[in-house]
């Protein structure tokens, strides 16, 4: 079995000039199936709310939901790091209920590390769980949660004065103990300057090709799911098509007898 992926190997990676990378799992098989690919880290992400529990955002995804399939995904992982996301709300309350949450998905989700959104305001935060032995993994850019205070999925660090706040926010997350940051949605320029001035990893999704990593949904670049794909998402396959016409194949072959098949005859 080859040698677990942990906290220090992926910041050994941007000083060695090696690209990092993270696709998002939900359950025990996929988990095994991306383990086996030789991925750096697995992000149970709160997008399971959108991609399998069928949520238009992120927002409804709760504490209970993200530890119950982190739990599953530390079971088939490995090699991979296991990176949990804190779910909305699990911060604004501050540093001891965040720490009580993230506590949470490491030892009863299995999580290696934990994930959250913000910049600045949440340093604090970063601190006390770094502090507590959590290692954390920032969340700048397009955040999710905050979908309705940004009005929307949109890019984001589009101005001058933006991007300046971005940098601000990821030399200040840094400084708390993060070891590492998402950049997401953001221009490719305010990516690589965000990149060059930053002492952890930068792990971009929609942020060009100058990150020190690259982060995507697997349901994106799978073809599992039937919605709208970000313009910045590949997809490396069409699975769901696939599952579709077993699945019909099935259907047909039940309805018109074929499967199961009769038994043979004696001879």
């Amino acid at each position: 079995m080859a040698a677990g992926v942990r906290v220090p190997d992926i910041l050994a990676k941007k000083q060695q000039g090696e690209l990092i990378t993270m696709l998002t799992a939900y359950d025990f098989n996929m988990a095994r199936l991306l383990d086996a690919s030789g991925v750096d880290m697995l992000l149970v992400g709160d997008s399971l709310g959108m991609v399998v529990l069928g949520y238009r955002n992120t927002i409804p995804v709760t504490l209970d939901d993200v530890v119950h399939h982190s739990a599953a995904v530390a079971r088939g992982a490995e090699r991979a790091l296991v990176v949990a996301d804190m779910p909305f709300g699990t911060c604004h309350c501050g540093p001891d209920d965040a720490m009580r949450a993230a506590a949470r998905l490491v030892q009863e989700g299995g999580a290696a590390a934990v994930k959250i959104e913000g910049g600045h305001q949440i340093a604090e935060v970063v601190a006390r769980l770094t502090d507590g032995g959590i290692p954390v993994m920032a969340h700048v850019g397009l955040r999710p949660q905050s979908v309705h205070q940004l009005g929307g999925f949109r890019r984001q660090a589009r101005t001058r004065s933006d991007a300046e706040l971005l940098l601000h926010d990821v030399k200040t997350l840094a400084e708390a103990g993060a070891f590492s940051v998402v950049l997401e949605a953001i221009p490719d320029d305010v990516a690589a300057e965000a990149t060059t001035a930053s002492p952890i990893p930068t792990i971009g999704i929609g942020a060009g090709p100058h990150c020190d990593g690259q982060v995507l949904v697997s349901y994106d670049v799978l073809g599992l799911y039937d919605r709208a794909v970000p313009k910045f998402a590949k997809q490396y396959a069409e699975l769901g098509r696939h599952v579709t016409q077993a699945a019909r194949q099935f259907v047909d072959e039940v309805t018109a007898r074929e499967f199961p098949p009769p038994p043979e005859q004696p001879v």
